[in-house]
């Protein structure tokens, strides 16, 4: 891949354009590659040889355009950047389709390693690992706090109904790759269904808060920042524990496509970081089996329409011929976590 030439990005076109916006912003030819990585957004780092930033943009092909938002996820950014909230600096939203293809934003590189799996994780040692995902804890808190009125937010989403829409969503979304019978996972959503706890008052949600949707770095392994805003609205803010809960859970599946980072030494329990958020936040946690179990029935749905689109020979690469085979493993967590909540 030539760095002059990454895929869905053409340098010369973004350079015009930060010239006539950012006069002084760029001082050399600009190189950009693209990042590994991400799920749906394509997202690149591009220098000018000293200064670096972060383009980020829809998919290549057609996409709906309220499933990646762009201006959604800049918005949300640069309302969060003068709060605690660690977020990259937001530089430019271009909404015209002819500079590059599509909508997208930039905003400024920040250093600092996502850490995707226990292996990874395990150099830092236990202590460092502690820490670092204690901060993780800390930093939702510092988001849930944000009031979204202060920082222009307030009609970012319609919390309203907001547990009850979900779980319609993702029911939606399980039927539209429904091709084998999943044991439980009708059982899942029933009881979700009956059990649907009274939500809070309403936050900015991440959507998809987990540890490699931040950038941690510096001495004290502080996130640096928190990224893929794709998904956040107004909404309930335990949905973003309970999915933090369910990624610190270790799958008790050797040899998983799809890790936790759960098993890393040094990494706090889950009943550690549900205590942590409890104490800084005051909120009552006492339902927080109800959204860790959502979030259980939530990424078994994901990984089914994985599955299901492999299954078509959509899909192809490392792994996808196991993510089929989690499914069941996230359907038996969440009907455990419900009926010991």
């Amino acid at each position: 891949m030539s760095p002059d030439h990454p895929p869905g990005l053409d340098l010369d076109r973004l350079r015009g354009l930060l010239d006539r916006e950012r006069p002084g912003l760029v001082t050399g030819p600009l190189s950009g590659r693209l990042i590994e990585g991400g799920r749906s957004n394509l997202t690149y780092a591009v220098s000018d040889g000293s200064a670096h930033w972060v383009v980020r943009r829809p998919p290549l092909g057609h996409v709906l355009a309220t499933a990646h938002d762009m201006r959604r996820e800049h918005r949300v950014i640069s309302a969060l950047h003068p709060t605690n909230v660690p977020v990259p600096r937001p530089v430019l939203l271009c909404e015209d389709e002819e500079v590059i293809g599509s909508p997208f934003y930039v905003m400024e590189f920040v250093e600092g390693t996502p850490y995707r799996t226990a292996e990874q994780l395990a150099p830092l040692g236990p202590e460092r690992t502690r820490a670092a995902v204690l901060n993780l804890a800390d930093t939702l808190v510092d988001l849930h706090a944000v009031d979204p009125a202060e920082v222009g937010l307030a009609d970012f989403g319609r919390p309203e109904g907001f547990l009850d829409r979900q779980l319609r969503r993702w029911a939606k979304q399980l039927d539209a790759s429904r091709n084998r019978d999943l044991a439980g996972i009708d059982e899942l959503h029933s009881t979700l269904g009956r059990q649907l706890p009274r939500s809070p008052a309403p936050t900015v949600v991440h959507g998809d808060y987990r540890l490699d949707n931040a950038l941690i770095g510096g001495e004290h392994d502080e996130i640096r920042a928190v990224l893929d805003w794709e998904m956040s609205t107004l909404g309930d803010p335990l949905t973003d524990l309970g999915l933090l809960v369910m990624y610190s859970s270790p799958l008790g599946m050797p040899d998983s496509p799809v890790s936790t980072t759960a098993q890393a030494p040094g990494h706090p329990a889950p009943a550690e970081l549900i205590e942590r958020y409890a104490a800084r936040s005051g909120r009552d946690v006492s339902a927080v089996a109800w959204y860790t179990a959502f979030a259980w029935f939530k990424l078994a749905v994901i990984l089914e329409g994985i599955h299901y689109r492999y299954t078509l020979g959509q899909t192809v690469g490392r792994g996808f011929d196991r993510i089929g085979d989690l499914v069941p493993v996230f359907i038996e967590h969440g009907l455990t976590t419900l009926q010991e909540g």
